[in-house]
């Protein structure tokens, strides 16, 4: 995330002064609602435990019937969601209908709508334009009454969205004075929404940013089947190409555009069509500059943000040059679902397997975070799992995550933070087939041997003895449940 950080912000409605013409302001105000949340953070450090509960406050605004958004950081690992009217006491229970945590906005409803049944509907607008003087209002911390700020929309760029840590899109930038605390409003210029305001920087003052339309119809389009199907990736990473060196290298002119590939993650919309070495020179008819950006909607926007905006299965002509010779093909847009690796998760019990004193688990984010493992070879295989596509012969990184103490495991803690291999000669490359190998190993095999990734030494241990000696060690160290393997 660069040199700076992000931190979730209070705020709720962002207004221009013309927005009085057609509804007064305690009429809008009834459409924004104060949520109130009480989570539960799972426990990847002891994955049978349930985890710790915690409480927040955020906001959201009416779209449609029954239809509130907010942001998914607000309601992420929700177990009680109650929505409150401006001024009103009375608590609503509601539930999340579809969140989408890679743009950070979630929908809600609630269980009984009548109350809210002759309220605005705000509409989404536009991209506002740069210099655009608004509003923020919002619910900050130390009070429960909306406050008032205002700003300038001062920037529009591609930018980190905090909430998973593992992706951008676009963003605009408000020099407003909003507080940390809510999050999940709408912002408004004229009478239309124009953004959710979800995210500030800490390094600098006055600075907040917030989601715009473009991002926030295309999840609205993405639910309209009843599910969320996550963005599309182009599956390419770019090298700008300002170094004239380069470019002459590469057979380019000093005033021609385009970009080099560096890396194409396999099983990506663009595995078999463009090669490191290549230069890209246009995506969906945009000519792509030297730092890899293209004109869209009178803005300078990287050139990412044209599969921001389509969906699995569209496709798009890119134009490139390979050894000096032009090319144009057309690619087929889809989701990278193993990329999700690297992006935290919400809203899921941490999946893991229990043995014999021995824990094994998924690698993920949250893992990872949790572990802070120091192994090279853990860091090399999780760092590589998608441009190697080590996800095609290993749909899990399972690591050997604890080792608890007893006569069966002496001498079994040097394995820790290992990556699994294999178990009695078969490759395993799921928890799920983890669990299968052991739990259907034949009377036949006096042991089971554990192979781990660079370690030369197997850890073996008698399978009976080990089977037998499963339930003590679960009893003595408080473990209520062997496996959780997903749904």
């Amino acid at each position: 995330m660069k040199a700076f950080v992000f931190f979730f912000f209070h705020a709720a409605l962002i207004i221009s002064a013309s927005a009085q013409e057609n509804f007064t302001q305690a009429e809008r105000y009834q459409s924004i609602v104060r949520i109130e949340v009480v989570s539960q953070t799972p426990d990847y450090q002891n994955p049978w435990n349930p985890g710790r509960f915690s409480s927040g406050i955020g906001s959201g605004f009416l779209i449609g019937d029954n239809q509130f958004l907010t942001n998914a950081h607000v309601v992420s690992n929700a177990r009680r969601i109650l929505i409150t009217q401006p001024g009103s006491s009375r608590k609503h229970p509601a539930r999340v209908v579809h969140i989408a945590h890679d743009c950070d906005l979630a929908l809600l409803e609630v269980d009984d709508f009548s109350p809210f049944e002759n309220y605005i509907h705000f509409k989404l607008d536009g991209v506002p334009p740069l210099e655009s003087t608004v509003s923020a209002i919002g619910y900050p911390v130390g009070g429960d009454r909306i406050s008032v700020t205002r700003g300038v929309v001062s920037r529009i760029d591609f930018r980190p969205y905090s909430h998973s840590r593992a992706d951008s899109h676009l963003v605009i930038q408000i020099d407003a004075a909003i507080n940390p605390g809510n999050s999940g409003g709408p912002v408004f210029l004229g009478e239309n929404v124009v953004g959710v305001a979800f995210q500030g920087l800490r390094s600098a003052d006055n600075t907040g940013y917030m989601i715009p339309t473009p991002v926030i119809k295309r999840f609205l389009k993405d639910i309209e089947d009843g599910k969320y199907d996550q963005y599309v990736e182009l599956g390419a990473s770019i090298f700008p190409l300002y170094n004239p060196a380069m470019r002459k290298a590469l057979r380019l002119d000093q005033n021609s555009s385009g970009v080099l590939v560096s890396s194409v993650t396999p099983e990506s919309a663009t595995d078999g069509v463009l090669e490191p070495g290549d230069v890209l020179l246009s995506i969906d008819s945009h000519p792509i500059d030297q730092g890899g950006k293209i004109n869209l909607d009178g803005e300078r926007l990287e050139l990412y943000e044209i599969a921001e905006r389509k969906f699995a299965g569209d496709q798009i002509p890119i134009t490139f040059l390979r050894e000096g010779k032009s090319h144009q093909k057309n690619i087929t847009l889809t989701t990278i679902p193993a990329s999700r690796l690297y992006a935290i998760t919400y809203g899921k019990r941490p999946r893991y397997y229990y043995h014999a004193g021995l824990v094994f688990q998924p690698l993920d984010l949250n893992l990872y975070a949790a572990k802070r493992f120091n192994s090279p070879r853990v860091r090399k295989i999780y760092q590589h799992y998608m441009d190697d596509g080590i996800f095609k012969e290993r749909k899990d990184i399972i690591v050997l995550t604890q080792v608890f103490d007893d006569q069966i495991t002496l001498h079994a803690s040097k394995f820790k933070g290992a990556v699994l291999d294999s178990i009695n000669g078969t490759r395993v490359s799921s928890l799920k087939q983890l669990s299968e190998v052991i739990d259907q190993s034949p009377e036949s095999e006096e042991f089971l041997t554990f192979e781990f990734n660079g370690v030369h030494q197997p850890l073996v241990l008698p399978r009976e003895k080990a089977k037998k000696a499963s339930a003590q060690i679960m009893q003595t160290y408080g473990i209520s449940k062997d496996r959780y393997l997903g749904n």
